[in-house]
């Protein structure tokens, strides 16, 4: 039996939202890319007013890497993870990763954000399992259609069972830890003994750490 250490990903280990990172990051590589500005912000219009759930929205907005092939995606992301991700982390999250894997915890990244950037985050030797929103490849292009549901809320926790049934691993809830900015990561944060909101602003009966 082991005990995990789960961390969201946006405004949890990082600072920023990492998709838009993404886009912004297109755009420095390819000023054309901001043709695709507009249809990013009416997604953003239609999920306010509830016409558009989060799954509709990202295959939208995903459509400035529609048709990419496969090996020039890995070359980006490894590039953008370079250039962004690895700059936008919290100091505290590493630390606290890297405090619990000294421990013997295993330190699972769970993520609503798009699996083939998120990956990246492996190049960090305390990470063991990535989990996050997973897309679909179509002779090996990108497709902007979502490989099951969108990795969020009750999905979490799903993703996690069958990562764990997949590797036959038991895991010691009461003793594991959750770290998340967001209430929408409560069903993950009612699963474990040492649950935690980062940077959360309003007052709430899990305890609230600051990170920076």
């Amino acid at each position: 039996m082991i005990r995990l250490a789960m961390f969201d990903v946006d405004f949890t280990i990082t600072k920023k939202e990492t998709l838009m990172q993404f886009f912004k990051y297109m755009i420095h590589k390819d000023k054309k890319n901001l043709r695709f500005l507009p249809r990013a912000i009416f997604s953003g219009v239609m999920y306010g007013v509830g016409v558009y759930d989060e799954k509709r929205v990202k295959e939208a907005f995903l459509k400035f890497i529609d048709g990419i092939d496969e090996k020039d995606l890995a070359i980006l992301v490894k590039d953008f993870y370079k250039d962004v991700l690895s700059n936008i982390l919290y100091d505290d999250a590493i630390k606290m990763m890297r405090d619990l894997k000294k421990q013997g915890y295993k330190i699972y990244l769970i993520s609503a954000s798009p699996e083939f950037y998120l990956n990246e985050f492996y190049q960090y030797k305390e990470v063991d399992k990535i989990i996050g929103t997973k897309f679909k490849f179509k002779d090996k292009k990108f497709i902007r259609e979502m490989d099951g549901c969108n990795c969020k809320g009750e999905e979490k926790v799903k993703r996690l069972m069958e990562e764990l049934k997949k590797d036959n691993i038991e895991v010691d809830f009461k003793d594991s830890y959750m770290f998340s900015d967001s209430l929408s990561d409560k069903p993950l944060l009612d699963l474990v003994g040492h649950p935690y909101l980062i940077n959360f602003k309003k007052q709430n009966d899990i305890e609230i750490l600051k990170w920076k």
